[in-house]
């Protein structure tokens, strides 16, 4: 069991997979206020539930009096993560990695404090050294430091070459500038510790010995494990694509939504990632079963929506939720997409209006859900695969109401 306040919460609640030197960094952390920091590349213009675990540390360092730093990679997201891909990642320009960092900031607004306290979190950037770097000195000073025997037996490299698939020498340089943006961290924020996903272990151990031999500083390093959902599925992806943090990429209502559908063996585990429940009532809701269950699943959903959201957009998703599903009416939070009289007066191809909601990705997909049943217009069973919706379905509150079973709906605004 750990002393330090951080590290018996991270162990508690399960985030804790690897750590470079346990009982170190557990005194470090007893005896004064630790920095420590995640690197979040610009790939796009926000988070989503797969970062979430990190981002859940960085807020639980804080709240146990630590000092998070968060590491946007304006300068590593130029080059691309080789980790857990089999091809290169499309590189961006210059206007989209920065159009990217400004929507990534914003994911972080409501979990964590940020400001010039000393544990108030601290935003960098990584474009502001690297970007600066001269080629020469960076072999010199640092490259020295790597064997390329060693970098070959990392996953994000050896997975690749044993597929077969290519690696340019552009993401093969990546876990050198990562690594030397821990020593970078260290020598300007003091920073001990880099914490990180499973797939970023030996990334991580390169920055903790790249700081140690170049600098002879003590640093940490500490990952999360692999977070998968009870079927095997990656966490933070659907069927209709990624569960984003941002409001204007996901409507709080679907973020709600997406965890009141968790599995019944994920509840107990997703509380104490994702949630900051006590460990006590926890536990009484593992035990609990069927009906009892699914009211647990409605306090992990309003908990999480609360955490990302605010405990309003919470609220207002629970009960939206309870009308659509308790009463069958349309509740003001669902999603809405606009339709024109025009095309509602000549009549929408139903299978057309269902991928155009998002309900359904193709039109196989939209013919598949109305043979099985599973497609409704005002919670009318669609019954052929060639029925158009027109202004004869708006309903009293002037809308049009489409479901995909019974817990996707999107509302149609006549314009």
């Amino acid at each position: 069991m750990f002393s330090s306040d951080f590290l018996r919460v991270l162990e508690e609640r399960g985030y804790i997979h690897q750590c470079t030197d346990g009982g170190g960094l557990d005194a470090l952390a007893a005896e004064g206020r630790l920095s420590a920091y995640i690197g979040f590349d610009c790939t796009a213009d926000s988070l989503h539930v797969g970062s979430l675990v990190q981002i859940m540390m960085l807020r639980w360092l804080q709240k146990t009096g630590h000092r998070p730093i968060v590491l946007l990679g304006g300068g590593t997201t130029k080059i691309g993560d080789p980790s857990g891909r089999d091809e290169s990642r499309a590189l961006l320009s210059e206007e989209a990695i920065a159009a990217n960092k400004a929507g990534i900031r914003r994911s972080f607004d409501r979990f964590l404090t940020f400001g010039d306290g000393a544990s108030d979190a601290l935003l960098v950037d990584n474009a502001d050294w690297l970007d600066t770097l001269g080629y020469i000195p960076l072999l010199r000073d640092v490259g020295a430091h790597f064997s390329i025997n060693r970098m070959l037996t990392f996953d994000s490299v050896r997975l690749r070459l044993d597929r077969e698939q290519p690696l340019s020498f552009l993401e093969f340089n990546y876990m050198i500038l990562q690594a030397y943006d821990f020593l970078e961290l260290s020598r300007r924020a003091d920073c001990r510790l880099q914490m990180g996903g499973s797939d970023q272990w030996g990334n991580i151990v390169n920055g903790v010995e790249l700081t140690r031999r170049i600098d002879a500083c003590q640093v940490y390093g500490l990952t999360t494990p692999l977070i998968t959902l009870a079927s095997g599925a990656k966490m933070g992806k659907t069927a209709q694509g990624a569960v984003w943090l941002n409001a204007d990429r996901l409507s709080a209502y679907d973020y709600w939504q997406y965890w009141r559908n968790t599995d019944d063996a994920d509840v107990g585990r997703f509380m104490r990632l994702f949630t900051e429940l006590p460990l006590g009532e926890i536990a009484r809701h593992e035990a609990l079963e069927g009906a009892e269950l699914n009211e647990s699943k409605k306090l992990l959903a309003s908990e999480a929506t609360t955490l990302c959201h605010g405990p309003k957009a919470a609220a207002d998703a629970a009960e939206t939720a309870r009308r659509t599903f308790e009463e069958g009416a349309a509740g003001a939070d669902l999603p809405v997409i606009e339709a024109t009289r025009g095309d509602l007066e000549a009549g929408i191809p139903v299978i057309m209006l269902f991928q155009a909601a998002g309900l359904c990705e193709s039109g196989g997909a939209a013919r598949r859900l109305i043979r099985g049943g599973g497609a409704r217009i005002n919670d009318t069973v669609i019954e052929s695969e060639l029925s158009t919706v027109g202004t004869g379905d708006i309903g009293a509150d002037g809308r049009i109401k489409l479901s995909a079973g019974k817990k996707r709906h999107v509302l149609v605004r006549p314009t």
